[in-house]
C-alpha cells in the first residue's frame, strides 16, 4: 500500500473522531437545549444511550489511563506513513495544539468525569422516552 493511503485513513479517523467529540458536546447541549425548546427527538432514547455510552467509554478511559483506540490506530497510521504522531489523548493534543492550553492528565480527567456526570444527570433532568407502537 502507497504511503499516502495511510495519511488517507489517518486522517479519516481524525474526521471521525472528531465528529464523535462533537457528538458528545453537542448532544448534551441539544439535550438541554431541546428540553426547553420541546424538542421531543432530544428524548430518543437511542440517541441518548449512544450519547451515555460514547462519554462513559471516554471516562472510563481516562480513569484507566488508556489511550482512545481511535487515537492510538491515528497514530500508528501515521508511523506508517512516515509522519510523526502526538502524545496523550486526542483532545489534550488537539486542544493544545489549537488553542495553545496545556494541563496535567488529572485536568483532562477531571473535565472528562465532570462532563459525564453532566450526562448521566441528563439522564434525570430530561428523561428519555422509548417509543411505543
Amino acid at each position: 500500500m502507497e504511503m499516502r493511503w495511510f495519511l488517507v485513513f489517518a486522517d479519516l479517523l481524525l474526521v471521525l473522531h472528531t465528529m464523535l467529540v462533537a457528538f458528545v458536546i453537542l448532544g448534551l447541549v441539544a439535550t438541554f437545549v431541546g428540553h426547553f425548546l420541546g424538542w421531543q427527538w432530544v428524548r430518543n432514547f437511542w440517541f441518548r444511550l449512544s450519547h451515555l455510552s460514547v462519554i462513559g467509554i471516554v471516562v472510563l478511559q481516562s480513569w484507566l489511563g488508556v489511550l482512545c483506540p481511535l487515537t492510538a490506530w491515528e497514530m500508528a497510521l501515521r508511523a506508517k506513513a512516515g509522519e510523526a504522531g502526538y502524545e496523550g489523548s486526542f483532545i489534550q493534543h488537539w486542544l493544545q495544539s489549537i488553542l495553545y492550553y496545556s494541563a496535567p492528565d488529572w485536568v483532562f480527567i477531571l473535565v472528562y468525569t465532570v462532563f459525564g456526570a453532566l450526562v448521566l444527570a441528563s439522564w434525570y433532568l430530561v428523561r428519555p422516552r422509548r417509543r411505543r407502537d
